[in-house]
């Protein structure tokens, strides 16, 4: 019988330059903030924790991995956060069509540099 170890993803790491500016930021995507320090700050997105956190070594200081967002509507999505100044390096667009259902897809940089995407199911 094989046993399934990993259940969830229980936290994601973002490494950030300047904490207060980054704190910012994701507060303005509709994060809810949990908590923070001087050095830290947990956000939670249903669910699953995202750490944003100042590198405890130079070697840590680059970029993350891609957060991939899930929202309802990324047409709406897009135009609210783009009129929020969010830098987007792309506009939405399809990556996939599967059956009845296409995903779709749009990048951004946050305000330390990591890329994340928003994406959205729908039915076509």
């Amino acid at each position: 019988m094989k046993t399934n170890f990993i259940q969830k993803i229980n936290q994601i790491g973002v490494p950030v330059k300047d904490i207060n500016r980054a704190v910012t930021f994701y507060k303005r995507l509709g994060l809810p903030l949990l908590f923070s320090t001087d050095s830290m700050a947990f956000f939670d997105c249903n669910g699953t924790k995202i750490l944003l956190s100042l590198p405890e070594k130079e070697e840590y200081s680059q970029a993350s991995s891609v957060i991939y967002f899930q929202v309802e509507n990324i047409m709406e999505t897009y135009d609210k956060f783009s009129d929020d100044g969010v830098s987007f390096i792309d506009e939405p667009h399809i990556v996939a069509k599967m059956e009845r259902t296409e995903t779709w897809m749009t990048f951004f940089k946050d305000t330390e540099g990591n890329t994340h995407a928003f994406i959205s199911e729908m039915e076509n």
